[in-house]
């Protein structure tokens, strides 16, 4: 069994120790069977039930746990996921529901479970000071306070963040309100409302996750799993199809396109639906950031096309030849409301820069027993990011903000793409680029503020606020 007790920051010896690792395997030409290109049909996560028959107020019971997954068939290696041994089922708020909902440790080390994007107080957010010891359980109860949107859960300790991930502990969220129940977009689960959990991961010659990190930066899968499925295949009918694409990976970006080139509508950004359907041929997500695309496979004269990263097919879609009746995506979507500015608003500058999987924000390292900025609760601020850059690993850094969903005011000076004109939560900042955010948070607490590469999250590229 993988010793899960391990699972802790890198030393510089060990970043040593793997490096030297990740060269001999490269030479022993370790990856035979596992390497098999047959299909596996998409797995799709469970909507996980409500137990509470109110229906003003959902409950609902997450354990975390190990078990094993095999990801191509006769080749099980050791994993954890939520109420399964990969990834976790779907929690389905409404907007102005009370929910509670009862998380259990059974692993052999400690976790948290943050909500990303979900707006709530800060000792309900699932950050590092939210920690659940080995055997112990947490309750968070809150109001869904937001729009309909598509959010994920995932863990948040300290230090351990991004190999918790890796191995499998994350799954998405979804609020309903009812402007989305109005829209008539397609709505069945499964059918033609499918969730796309994106990863990059790497495995070893037995079928086990390789996780693989060393004072250089991260290394890249060089697989691709959607829903925690290799080489995956999906069904569908030739009807318009929503899918809810999340950037799950540790540190990698995806740039979507379909292989016959064919354009789509991207309806929602990461905090929900934008004001119009925007038509699309590509798609750049960050790590955290997701984003709902409608494809209408009727206009398809194909029976099968594929959903690629650059230049390589990820999931294959296998299109029925009988055409069913499609709802005609809306015109408008969405009244996205400017958060008030008012006099004079107060302007945060927070500088990021990295030097291999460790990072700082304003020359500074995460510091549990530090508060780096007070807030006022309720009271526009602008807020301004800037890449400075870094050593070694100098891409792009994916800005998260914890407690609310913020508006992108400009990049460089200008203006904000369309698809970036709605709420987010997790905003991508090129090398030397500075962004700038509209934020106001409606919750008291502390919450985080860091770079969505788990691997610099972990390493101090993160800071922490007090909303009051």
């Amino acid at each position: 069994m993988y010793e899960w007790n391990n699972i802790r920051p890198l030393s510089f010896k060990a970043a040593i120790l793997i490096s030297i690792s990740v060269v001999l395997t490269a030479c022993n030409g370790l990856k035979t069977e596992f390497d098999s290109q047959q299909e596996h049909k998409l797995k799709l996560p469970v909507i996980l039930e409500d137990t509470n028959s109110d229906p003003g107020v959902a409950e609902f019971s997450l354990e975390a746990s190990e078990g094993r997954t095999e990801f191509a068939e006769g080749f099980p290696a050791d994993t954890i996921g939520y109420n399964g041994s990969y990834l976790g089922p779907v929690l389905r708020f409404s907007s102005g529901e009370k929910v509670t909902i009862h998380v259990k440790n059974s692993l052999s080390f400690p976790t948290t479970v943050h909500w990303h994007g979900l707006v709530v107080e800060g000792e309900m957010d699932g950050g590092p000071h939210q920690g659940i010891m080995p055997g112990e359980s947490w309750s968070p109860d809150f109001t869904v306070d937001q729009p309909a949107a598509t959010l994920w859960y995932h863990p948040h300790l300290m230090g351990s963040s991004a190999d918790q991930v890796y191995f499998g502990l994350a799954g998405l969220i979804y609020i309903d309100d009812e402007v989305s129940e109005g829209l008539n977009l397609p709505d069945n689960y499964g059918v033609n409302d499918i969730p796309l959990i994106v990863q990059d991961r790497n495995f070893r010659s037995d079928g086990y996750l390789d996780y693989r990190t060393s004072m250089m930066g991260v290394v890249p899968g060089d697989t691709i799993l959607i829903n925690g499925t290799l080489n995956p295949y999906l069904d569908v009918n030739r009807e318009t199809v929503r899918f809810r694409i999340l950037n799950a990976s540790n540190s990698e970006n995806f740039n979507f396109r379909f292989s016959d080139d064919s354009s789509f509508q991207q309806i929602a950004s990461d905090g929900g639906f934008l004001e119009e359907p925007i038509s699309r041929e590509s798609l750049i997500l960050a790590p955290g950031e997701r984003a709902e695309i409608i494809v209408d496979f009727t206009k398809s004269g194909r029976d099968t096309i594929s959903l690629m990263n650059g230049n390589s097919p990820i999931l294959d879609f296998n299109i029925s030849g009988k055409e069913m009746a499609s709802a005609a995506i809306p015109d408008f979507l969405s009244d996205i409301a400017e958060i008030p500015e008012g006099d004079n608003p107060r302007v945060r500058v927070f500088e990021l820069q990295s030097m291999g999987v460790t990072g700082t924000i304003n020359g500074k390292s995460f510091d549990m027993d530090r508060i780096d900025e007070d807030v006022p609760l309720k009271e526009t601020e602008i807020w301004v990011i800037r890449n400075l850059g870094g050593m070694m690993q100098t891409s792009g850094h994916p800005f998260h903000v914890h407690g609310t969903q913020f508006q992108v005011i400009s990049r460089d000076g200008k203006d904000p793409p369309l698809e970036e004109r709605g709420w987010k939560d997790t905003v991508f900042v090129k090398t030397g680029e500075e962004v700038k955010i509209k934020v106001r948070f409606s919750k008291e607490g502390v919450f985080m503020y860091h770079c969505h590469i788990l691997e610099h999250e972990d390493g101090g590229m993160m800071g922490q606020f007090r909303v009051q």
